[in-house]
């Protein structure tokens, strides 16, 4: 970026930046610019009858002018839209000297500008709600050419829609694409309802080590680092899971956390290195409240968001309303495979996953190839909410044995539109369980699988002391933005996804 190519268009930007500050126009001043009005109010609000907006300060960039004699028309964008505003050389500059139009307004102003403007709301003879100019101040001077999109006849024209070059440069797609704007205002507001009900029900928000010493709570490969001072490795986390679990082995009644997780794995439209994660963990809870939990949950964000649980995603209708369909792992395989391998061991299991097309590993165990058949007969057809229960415990090494059948957990899964959107247990507060786990996880690790947890022994001494019957729920934050979104791709919910360099 240092010995960047300079257009010619940047050049005469260059240029007038130089003439601007020969005329003493500081073209990026430091001084407070005492905006009292946006675009929105004055558009959705101005009434010629009632004259109000007789006197207003907006500031914005400016999108497109028409230069004309001693009169002019430029819009301007701020936050909440754009707006005409009426550009007179004698009320610009009252007085004899009319550099300020004539040369400044006319020659050294560009699109991309950013402008301060007092004046007052009038309707043009065209009848389009505009701000007659009483002083026009440069805020800021924009060196780079936007990329102006133009309409013809409902097409768009120069449209910035390369994605690469969207997602590189998000700046330029929020002033250029103001639509993309509502998305993140969307997600704060999800995230900000969802906050709101947990908070209604008494549960603390907290914040835990993002450096772990050992990465747990999942099964995923981390991000590894090395802290000087204390010279051991450190790890950024992949879950927050055990020390949310250490607090209500500590006494809270309910934690949750809005967490940043790293997991160094693969990208791709659901999946970014660096994501969001709500993870929640209420004592003397199980998995069953759990669900009807997060029922009410993603309900709830629905109608805060549109206002009724049908949400469109891409071609489809996605129905929040609750209750909704649950499935164990084993009757999904048998609806969606057409096969039964609840009694099935680890040779069949690998056998039935190669007749059936499924690609398998040498490292993995009976959980995986189970898992692994799911994933390619049964997700797909997920579309509508539904929760996927009662996982194998070799895939759920935090989950509770269920009460029926020690083979599997106590554990769901919803799935949405073909993607798991959020994992849930009743938790696993067995120590000495909990430790035969891990040791089982580190057999896996020793055969290749680069996935399998750690063993953390802080975790096993905090459950040593005794942690109340507990139920946990883990909610991808982008993916659920991205269903309430009508996003495709995860990089559309995040501001600035992860890119190679340029």
């Amino acid at each position: 970026m240092e010995n960047q190519h300079i257009s010619e268009q940047e050049q005469i930007r260059r240029d007038a930046l130089k003439e601007l500050e020969k005329l003493g126009i500081d073209p990026f001043p430091a001084a407070a610019y005492p905006v009292d009005t946006a675009a929105s109010d004055i558009l959705g609000g101005y009434d010629p009858q009632k004259e109000n907006f007789q006197q207003v300060t907006l500031a914005g960039r400016i999108m497109s002018r028409r230069i004309m004699g001693a009169a002019s028309f430029m819009v301007i964008q701020d936050h909440t839209g754009r707006i005409q505003i009426y550009v007179k050389r004698d009320d610009i500059c009252p007085g004899e000297d009319k550099t300020l139009y004539n040369t400044v307004f006319k020659k050294l102003l560009d699109i991309g500008d950013i402008v301060g403007i007092r004046g007052f709301a009038f309707i043009t003879k065209t009848g389009e709600i505009s701000v007659h100019a009483k002083e026009l101040v440069l805020l800021s001077k924009s060196l780079r050419v936007l990329p102006v999109v133009k309409e013809k006849e409902g097409q768009l024209y120069d449209a910035f829609t390369d994605p690469e070059q969207r997602y590189r440069m998000r700046y330029v797609d929020l002033i250029v694409n103001p639509h993309v704007r509502d998305t993140f205002v969307r997600r704060t507001k999800m995230v900000h309802v969802m906050r709101e009900f947990f908070n209604s029900h008494g549960y603390l928000e907290v914040e835990t080590p993002i450096l772990q010493p050992i990465p747990g709570g999942a099964n995923a490969r981390p991000f590894v680092t090395h802290h000087n001072a204390l010279d051991i490795p450190l790890y950024l986390r992949i879950a927050n899971e055990l020390y949310l679990k250490k607090l209500i082995v500590g006494g809270f009644p309910g934690v949750y956390e809005f967490s940043r997780d790293f997991r160094n794995e693969g990208m791709d439209r659901t999946h970014n290195p660096e994501f969001t994660v709500l993870e929640i963990y209420v004592a003397y809870k199980d998995y069953f409240w759990m669900m009807d939990f997060t029922e009410k949950l993603v309900e709830k964000v629905a109608l805060e968001l549109h206002g009724t649980t049908k949400v469109p995603m891409g071609d489809k209708v996605i129905d929040w309303k609750r209750p909704f369909r649950r499935l164990t792992m084993l009757d999904a395989i048998r609806e969606y495979a057409g096969v039964v391998v609840s009694d099935m061991d680890e040779d069949q299991l690998r056998k039935t996953c190669r007749d059936l097309g499924v690609p398998v590993t040498p490292s993995m165990g009976k959980g995986k190839l189970i898992d692994a058949l799911f994933g390619e007969y049964c997700e797909k057809h997920l579309i509508q909410p539904t929760f996927i229960t009662d996982y194998p415990k070799a895939t759920s090494p935090l989950t509770k044995k269920h009460r029926n059948d020690p083979g599997l957990t106590e554990r769901f899964e919803l799935f949405v539109n073909g993607k798991e959107l959020a994992n849930a247990y009743s938790e696993l507060n067995d120590p000495l369980d909990q430790l035969e786990r891990f040791r089982d996880q580190l057999k896996l690790k020793e055969k290749g699988d680069e996935e399998a947890m750690f063993i953390d022994m802080d975790f096993i001494r905090a459950l040593e002391f005794g942690m109340p019957p507990t139920s946990g729920m883990g909610i991808g934050v982008d993916r659920l933005c991205m269903l309430m979104t009508n996003s495709s791709s995860i990089q559309d919910v995040l501001f600035f996804p992860q890119m190679r360099p340029e």
